[in-house]
């Protein structure tokens, strides 16, 4: 059953988020599904490997929780239970700084690495699927070129 459309028209920084939240909503469910079949892998799995190979690659490699935490914007609780599940499958570690012991450093594991490779193509495609089904709806529309144009490259200076 749909609910009547209201009359009262929405100020326009409401209707932004609540438009904003239906993207969001809708390519990630997408992303979901399509990184769930092909690699049993959630989005927050994937952010969480994302991230961590990202700082694998620079200086560092390891992210303290509450970094990680903030970096995929989960809870202290939820990005501990989300690693903990990622550990079990030998994709993360987990050990403690070697100067501060209250401090937990995590970091992917070659086999998340691995896992990620694999991954990431499935999560680029559902990505672009979400996105082109999401520009046919009119009120979507700006959002997704938005984001289109976040992945443009940047402008080289002089050019």
């Amino acid at each position: 059953m749909t609910r009547p459309q209201s009359t009262r028209p929405q100020p326009g920084l409401a209707r932004g988020w609540c438009a904003l939240s239906a993207l969001h909503g809708r390519i990630e469910t997408h992303v979901e599904r399509a990184l769930q079949a092909a690699h049993e892998l959630s989005v927050r799995e994937f952010s969480v490997l994302d991230v961590l190979s990202a700082q694998h690659e620079g200086e560092g490699g390891h992210f303290r929780m509450h970094e990680l935490s903030d970096a995929v914007v989960l809870s202290q609780s939820a990005t501990t239970r989300l690693v903990t599940r990622l550990e079990e499958r030998g994709l993360l570690t987990r050990y403690l700084c070697a100067t501060d012991r209250r401090g937990i450093y995590t970091d992917v594991t070659p086999a998340g690495l691995a896992l990620l490779e694999r991954a990431r193509p499935v999560n680029d495609a559902a990505l672009h699927e979400a996105l082109a089904a999401a520009e046919q709806r009119a009120e979507l529309a700006p959002l997704v070129a938005a984001v289109r144009n976040l992945e443009a490259p940047a402008p080289t200076p002089g050019g």
